[in-house]
């Protein structure tokens, strides 16, 4: 009967029911027909409320829908243009690194693509790109920065894999840029064989963009060197983000009205309570997995099939590739992270290094056909059909495989600045 339950829980989801009903449901009725309290169920919450780490989500998110709702885009589009569009293909550059930050800032690759994307994509197709080409670009652009800090999946991960967030967001600084640097090479050849229009660079307009931008530009070194410098916690440095996100834009810009603020906290912490509330049913569903000893026995099934630690990642990768594209990645992350973490302990892959594996999967998994979320935001986005952005954006999705491929067999590029910064710290 249990049985049966589950899997009618399981088939709701399919037509609907909201994710942490089918996740808290299927682990009360687990529980149940163990003959155990559903008491445990309701603890994973109490401890989730009480976790000092997820203070960062709310405030994180807050201050990126600041920026998304202010002339934060607009401007930071135009700056990278003065400063970097006399490179060839610096557009493409341009666009790379301006959804980065945002996707960092917002967590969420559709904000990106709606609120930056209508800049770049007219301004790439004025400059000479094909429209195909900037298509695709800013398409797979709008999850780039899901590695780089404060990127609020980083956070999830490591709140549910129990590893340091500050060491995580080391970890994805240099594959991050990898992917940037893979993309821009990429685009920087296609502008030279379209004959792509350069901005020459002129001192009067690149200070006259610094100038309009200067409040905007310091706010990545103030989040990052304050943490690794160790003057503040990722907590505390989410309240300064937030204060400095809402002193720039409302009362400096003056971007966002006064009036505004209700409807944006509004929007963001609905965000928020939907990623805590699936944690918390999940986390339920997790302890009932762990006390059945579920991942010890898909190790075992695992350890027989894969015979070593570099075919379980090939495997690790093809099924990342699918859950990020049928699942958003919050709920990829709450939902597979418990499952996946102690198979790939047993094969000795680090935790931090599979945290990068996992996002750099499910960032492409965005872009992925049939349903990768970006190609249906791009469809809605730029007025085109579902079938021209599965043709956009292959291109990009092969030189992000390449990427991918490089990252999880070359553990030394998430590792790398994770063992200097312990290095450096450990040395009186």
């Amino acid at each position: 009967m249990t049985l049966v339950l589950v899997l009618l829980l399981i088939l709701a989801a399919l037509f609907g029911l909201p994710l942490f009903l089918v996740l808290a449901g299927v682990a009360l009725l687990l529980f149940a027909g163990a003959e155990i309290s559903g008491s445990a169920v309701v603890i994973e919450m109490l401890r989730l409320a009480g976790s000092p780490m997820l203070v960062a989500i709310p405030l994180f998110t807050f201050a990126g829908s600041l920026f998304a709702e202010s002339g934060a885009p607009r401007r930071l589009v135009n700056l990278s243009r003065e400063l970097l569009g006399w490179l060839p293909g610096g557009l493409s550059l341009v666009a790379l690194l301006v959804c980065a930050f945002f996707t960092a800032f917002t967590g969420a690759s559709g904000v990106t693509i709606v609120a930056v994307g209508g800049l770049l994509y007219p301004a790439l197709v004025k400059s000479g790109y094909p429209e195909r080409f900037s298509l695709g670009l800013v398409t797979t652009s709008g999850s780039l920065g899901l590695l780089f800090p404060p990127s609020l999946p980083l956070i999830i991960y490591a709140y549910v894999a129990g590893v340091s967030v500050d060491e995580l967001f080391l970890a994805g600084i240099v594959p991050g840029f990898l992917l940037i640097g893979l993309l821009f090479l990429y685009g920087a050849r296609r502008g030279r064989s379209v004959g792509m229009q350069t901005t020459p660079f002129r001192r009067e307009r690149a200070g006259k963009a610094i100038r309009e931008a200067i409040w905007e530009i310091p706010l990545p070194f103030v989040v990052l060197g304050g943490i690794y410098s160790g003057g503040v916690t990722v907590m505390e440095a989410a309240s300064i983000t937030a204060l400095y996100a809402l002193i720039v834009e409302v009362l400096v810009y003056r971007d966002i009205r006064i009036r505004q603020l209700p409807s944006i906290v509004g929007e963001s912490m609905v965000l928020v309570a939907g990623i805590l509330v699936i944690l918390a049913s999940a986390f339920g569903l997790t302890n009932y997995l762990i006390d059945a000893e579920v991942p010890m026995n898909m190790l075992d099934w695992m350890q027989g099939a894969f015979s070593s630690k570099w075919t379980f990642l090939i495997a690790l990768n093809v099924f990342l590739l699918i859950v990020g594209s049928l699942m958003d990645i919050f709920s990829a992350l709450i939902v597979v992270v418990p499952l996946i973490l102690p198979i790939a302990r047993g094969y000795g892959v680090d935790p931090t290094h599979l945290g990068i594996i996992f996002l750099t999967n499910l960032e492409i998994g965005y872009s992925t056909p049939p349903i990768g979320l970006n190609l249906f935001i791009s469809s809605y986005r730029f007025r085109r059909s579902i079938v021209e952005l599965y043709r956009a954006s292959l291109p990009f999705l092969a030189i992000l495989l390449v990427a991918l491929v490089v990252i999880t067999y070359v553990p030394a590029l998430s590792l790398f600045l994770v063992e200097l910064v312990k290095g450096g710290a450990a040395t009186p």
